[in-house]
């Protein structure tokens, strides 16, 4: 069993997107980020983007770090959101399937050790992102809309969390 609570570890927690800082990533050598797009960078199932998101994406280009949405949402939404912020992306991922990060990071032109994946989702996001090896960045839901069958991966999320939790890998 704890070989299967492993893949499903991120090597960081967040609150929120906007919390990660372009000298964290940097310190760790890390030079691009992938991103997952709903409840993530936008709210699930929209394409506005926040000042504050937007603002977050500059900073990050500024400070010279490369940027991609991996996504399992379809290529219109997908598509608008890293048009709006000037960012290559791959949709319709089906994370966690190792080809989409693959596809990212050539998008990137970085290898797996100078690539962070941040997402809201233990067993699309994290899981994916550490079977290709990415330093994995686990953030909290922007919103609690979201598909039908992700909810009910969440309820096994929760106990995964829990699990996390008692382990001091993260804290709530």
């Amino acid at each position: 069993m704890s070989m299967m609570w492993k893949r499903l570890y991120p090597a960081f927690h967040l609150k929120k997107l906007a919390d990660l800082s372009p000298e964290f990533l940097q310190e760790r050598g890390l030079k691009g980020v992938m991103l997952d797009l709903d409840n993530t960078l936008v709210e699930w199932g929209e394409v506005t983007v926040t000042p504050e998101t937007a603002a977050w994406v500059q900073e990050m280009k500024n400070a010279g770090l490369k940027l991609c949405i991996i996504s399992n949402a379809l290529e219109d939404r997908v598509r608008i959101v890293g048009e709006k912020l000037g960012i290559p992306w791959v949709a319709r991922a089906i994370k966690p399937r190792k080809s989409p990060f693959k596809k990212a990071l050539a998008l990137l032109g970085t290898t797996p050790g100078e690539t962070a994946t941040v997402g809201d989702q233990l067993f699309t996001d994290v899981w994916g992102g550490n079977r290709m090896a990415l330093f994995t960045i686990w953030t909290r839901p922007i919103s609690r809309r979201e598909l039908f069958f992700t909810k009910i991966v969440r309820r096994l999320e929760k106990r995964v969390v829990k699990h996390l939790t008692k382990k001091g890998i993260i804290s709530e």
